[in-house]
């Protein structure tokens, strides 16, 4: 079977394509940030950047609570045009617990009340409506 060379250009175009999409799939997410957007990420926003209160060591399997305020220096506003979408809690990489705000009537903050089996580190994620989200982290030990 002969094909007309228009379909044969085709073909050959959609595989350099795909394997070019394929290529760009298996990227980790953070490759595709941009040099200056990690490195304003390292950093904080005294307004945006969440604030995490919680004991430095805790018993294993005993509850605690965690206090997640967004801003360090200053509290983030709630306003109709600019207010705090969520405010996630996670341990290492597992999310544990979120939280959505509205707008006007909701406090930038959440109180978590958790409990763990082993240590390791809690990270707070708040996103903004006129940014990305920003995060902070506090490590945390558990004793038997």
């Amino acid at each position: 079977m002969r094909f007309p060379r228009t379909s044969a250009v085709a073909v050959v175009a959609a595989l350099v394509l795909a394997g070019g999409a394929s290529r760009v799939g298996a990227q980790g997410q953070a490759e595709q940030f941009t040099p200056e957007y990690r490195e304003l990420r390292r950093t904080y926003d005294e307004k945006h950047t969440p604030k995490i209160e919680a004991p430095d060591t805790v018993k294993r399997g005993q509850w605690f609570e965690v206090t997640v305020t967004i801003g360090i220096g200053s509290i983030h506003p709630s306003l109709a045009e600019h207010f705090v979408r969520y405010i996630a809690l996670y341990k290492d990489g597992a999310e544990i617990a979120r939280i959505y705000l509205h707008p006007v009537f909701s406090y930038p903050k959440a109180v978590f009340t958790i409990a763990l089996d082993e240590g390791g580190s809690l990270r707070a994620v708040a996103e903004p409506t006129h940014s990305a989200a920003w995060e902070s982290s506090k490590k945390i030990v558990v004793t038997p």
